[in-house]
């Protein structure tokens, strides 16, 4: 049986957008009440009648959440143009060695507004 997993978490943060023109709203410091799913998917194995246990993803997340909780993104290396986009291509590159079925990472910046990502190789 094929089974696709979430866990999410959230985070707080500021950050600027410094490609967009001058002017726009993004190009000023602002923050956000960030929510991003981290997706697993993979063979369920039929002895333990799982695929992973939701707690070996969460530790994978939170180091990664503690560096992001409530600091300004644009600080922290490879962030430093820290649209949807980038944020979460960083977060799979920090999540996949340790969570080899990763399949899929969604940014929700808003409540109205995300971004998917799927590696590179997807």
């Amino acid at each position: 049986m094929r089974v696709r997993l979430s866990k999410v978490f959230g985070f707080e943060a500021a950050h600027w957008l410094p490609t967009f023109p001058q002017g726009h709203k993004c190009r000023r410091v602002h923050g956000h009440s960030f929510r991003v799913q981290v997706v697993v998917e993979g063979e369920v194995d039929e002895q333990k009648g799982y695929l992973i246990d939701y707690g070996e993803i969460q530790r994978a997340i939170e180091p990664i959440r503690e560096q992001l909780d409530h600091h300004s993104l644009n600080e922290i290396k490879g962030l430093e143009n820290p649209t949807s986009e980038v944020l979460a291509r960083w977060l799979w590159e920090r999540l996949e060695p340790s969570l080899p079925l990763l399949c899929e990472i969604v940014v929700n910046e808003t409540c109205t507004a995300r971004c998917t990502y799927r590696g590179e190789n997807r």
